[in-house]
């Protein structure tokens, strides 16, 4: 694992291989090697490149080092040509076990963004002790109608050539199959019952989460429920009229947030 380990020190990107799940693209930002690394888990839509800016402000925040991935067939990790199981938000566990492994991570705090947020829980799970903390941003834990009805509207709107255009300069040749694995798989009928309540019945690491009371794609129902079902209950924070990135649009409140909860829990 020397080359990895390096890796996880010396910081930048690379395409890393996880035995037996191909490779995933993976970029690293290096703070202090004796906290709990931060791994960020990217939304339906997402990449390590629209981030943006956040990583940097954790790592300066927290003192920590910030790891982030492109899903296999996101950004620039290798595109993937099977459809999404109905069981793909909790599959992805197996991604991010993976994932640290490869990097010998024996300590790590997760947060995820959307779906992410479903994946980071999944993931804390499956680490078990491995995860000292998650912090979940705009969390969806079951399908609503107002989620869908975003969904529809989005769907819409990427029918514009220029929206499409936007997305392509993050997924390239990847952007089809990106949209179509977000739209077709929410929207679809098999899709309509999926939650996450069986999988929190054994959620008990340290949980922050952040929802903001205007979000477009899933109202506070998702961190009620999330909460509700949790074993171990979370710190919850309805943020007023905060839409579904709360990292764009008030990174200062949120990377405070982040690090007072990390400061205490890891």
């Amino acid at each position: 694992m020397t080359e990895p380990t390096g890796f996880l020190q010396k910081g930048g990107e690379r395409l890393l291989p996880l035995p037996g799940l191909g490779v995933v693209y993976t970029k690293i930002w290096p703070g202090d090697p004796r906290k709990a690394p931060l791994l960020l888990l990217h939304d339906s839509l997402g990449c390590v490149a629209l981030w943006r800016d956040f990583p940097e402000q954790l790592k300066v925040a927290t003192g920590r080092t910030v790891i982030a991935y492109d899903r296999p067939g996101f950004g620039r990790s290798p595109n993937r040509t099977d459809p999404l199981p109905v069981s793909f938000v909790e599959d992805e566990a197996t991604v991010v076990v993976a994932l640290c492994d490869a990097l010998d991570l024996n300590r790590v705090a997760l947060l995820g963004h959307s779906v992410g947020g479903g994946m980071a829980l999944a993931s804390a799970v499956a680490l078990g002790v491995r995860c000292v903390a998650v912090i979940t941003l705009a969390a969806q834990g079951f399908v609503e109608k107002q989620t869908r009805c975003g969904i529809e509207a989005a769907k819409v709107a990427f029918s514009d050539p220029v929206q499409r255009e936007k997305l392509s300069r993050y997924h390239g040749d990847k952007t089809d199959s990106v949209l179509a694995a977000w739209i077709d798989t929410w929207l679809g009928e098999s899709f309509s019952d999926w939650n996450l309540d069986q999988l929190l019945s054994s959620m008990q690491r340290p949980w922050l989460c952040l929802h903001g009371d205007a979000d477009e794609y899933g109202s506070v129902a998702h961190p009620l429920r999330l909460n509700d079902q949790a074993l171990v209950k979370g710190e919850l924070r309805i943020l007023p009229g905060g839409g579904h990135f709360p990292h764009r649009e008030n990174s200062s409140l949120v990377v405070e947030a982040v690090r007072g909860f990390l400061q205490e829990k890891a």
